[in-house]
């Protein structure tokens, strides 16, 4: 029944046999290839890549971009206030009219209105303009965020595959000297105690495997939620990896994306507390109107109340010009834009001292990952030179065989555990390599050169 094509392959796979393809059926053995040719299959994806799906696809910069959008349209508001409107509308009678009812019938109307000069309006376009520059560098912001997310999460999985490589080493290294000290044991050359330990070394390199399993499949969950990929489907290129710049904070600072919006945002509540007050300054607001009315007397005897005769055409035009004298609301709103912008100005400088800290603690934690990333690179060639030494007597001898008080010849065991050893050096320097540079990243934002780093990968 299966010969060819994914259904032949599926019914080996399923061996010990023809019995187990028979019970399946072939719908069900159809259905199971169809699943695994609509499997994800993963591919290698470069770091940029990654950094710029995240940030399509974050949901923060998506509310982000919807701020940006409410404060473009506030601005664009207060300017508006000096902008005419003009609106028409129709009176037109829809039954007879009785008596004298007060109003004029009009066909229809028209009207213009505008504000030619307010001190307070003039500062809420500026707070607006303020708002606005706050909004589009919480979204700047937002988005080295994502990158920075994206990135560590990146460089973490190329790390926990390079450590998961080598774990696997190391197990393959342990189940041979797990043979070896079986052999020896029973011969009665090691005692069980060397055999024992052997197992053991197995199994902390089976949890430490799992471990990484665990970690990479967290990781890999945690790139999809970012990206919006299928889970798995993303196979990291290390050489897409630009080398972090190893930054300082004696180096130049500049301001961050997140600091120069919250003194953005100080700024705006400032205005609007100072337009506030300025309404109490009995400063006049000057407006201009214009009207037109096209009055009709169909289905109306309007004529019949005036002296004359209702004129068809009727327009007027002017300016008003009003001046605040007490209005205890404008008191009050007064006080709370100014709690406001008081608020937003200690929240500013709160995020400044912040930073400073965040320097502080980053800078110190540098030094220290500095010299751990140095001192586990130093032991890792140590065990890859002990492991060559151990090879090259394991092949020619000590040299000293019989020679009163020389060493004894190594036995088939050391190999193993220098092989384990040196990787297990290798997978601790990778981790000190990735903890510095994920300080690296963090230093980098906090100093306000996150853009220096996303400049790097879009160039790549």
């Amino acid at each position: 029944m299966l010969q060819q094509g994914p259904l032949r392959i599926i019914a080996l796979a399923l061996q010990p046999g023809e019995r187990v393809t028979r019970l399946v059926g072939a719908p069900a053995v159809a259905a199971l290839a169809f699943g695994l040719a609509s499997a994800p299959m993963p591919a290698q994806v470069s770091l940029t890549s990654v950094v710029e799906l995240a940030q399509k696809n974050s949901a923060t910069v998506h509310l982000a971009q919807a701020d940006v959008q409410k404060a473009a349209s506030l601005f664009s508001q207060s300017e508006d206030a000096f902008v005419p409107s003009i609106s028409f509308g129709s009176g037109l009678p829809a039954f007879p009219e009785i008596g004298f009812t007060g109003s004029l019938p009009t066909i229809w109307e028209g009207s213009a209105q505008a504000m030619v000069f307010s001190m307070p309006q003039i500062r809420y376009i500026q707070a607006a303009r303020a708002g606005l520059q706050s909004a589009q560098l919480a979204l700047k912001d937002i988005k080295e965020q994502v990158a920075l997310d994206a990135s560590t999460a990146y460089i973490e999985m190329d790390t926990v595959n390079s450590e998961l490589e080598a774990v696997h080493e190391q197990e393959e290294d342990a189940e041979r000297l797990v043979e070896i000290e079986q052999q020896r044991t029973d011969a009665g050359v090691d005692p069980l105690s060397s055999l024992l330990q052997a197992k053991l070394t197995a199994a902390q390199l089976k949890l430490s495997r799992l471990h990484l399993e665990t970690r990479t499949a967290t990781l890999a969950e945690q790139l999809s939620t970012l990206t919006g990929l299928p889970a798995g489907s993303i196979v990291t290129n290390h050489s897409s990896i630009p080398e972090i710049p190893a930054v300082s904070a004696g180096e130049s600072q500049i301001s961050t994306p997140a600091l120069d919006a919250a003194a953005a945002q100080a700024r705006s509540k400032a205005l609007i507390a100072k337009a506030d007050q300025e309404h109490l300054w009995l400063l006049p607001e000057v407006a201009f109107g214009a009207q037109y009315n096209r009055n009709t007397t169909l289905l109306n005897d309007i004529n019949a109340y005036y002296k004359q005769n209702l004129p068809a055409n009727n327009f007027s035009a002017g300016f008003s010009i009003k001046v605040p004298v007490f209005n205890m609301f404008l008191h009050a709103k007064e006080k709370e834009s100014a709690a406001d912008a008081l608020r937003a100005r200690v929240e500013s400088e709160q995020a400044e001292q912040q930073n400073d800290i965040q320097i502080s603690q980053l800078t110190a934690s540098l030094r220290e990952l500095d010299a751990q990333e140095e001192v586990a690179n130093l032991k890792q060639q140590i065990a890859e030179e002990q492991l060559k030494s151990v090879v090259a007597q394991l092949e020619v001898g000590n040299g000293a065989t019989g020679t009163p008080g020389a060493p004894p010849q190594l036995s088939p065991t050391a190999e193993q555990r220098a092989r384990i050893d040196e990787r297990q050096k290798y997978v601790d320097a990778l981790d000190s390599g990735l903890d510095l540079s994920k300080a690296r990243l963090d230093l980098l934002r906090a100093l306000g050169h996150m853009q220096d780093w996303l400049d790097e990968l879009h160039a790549r």
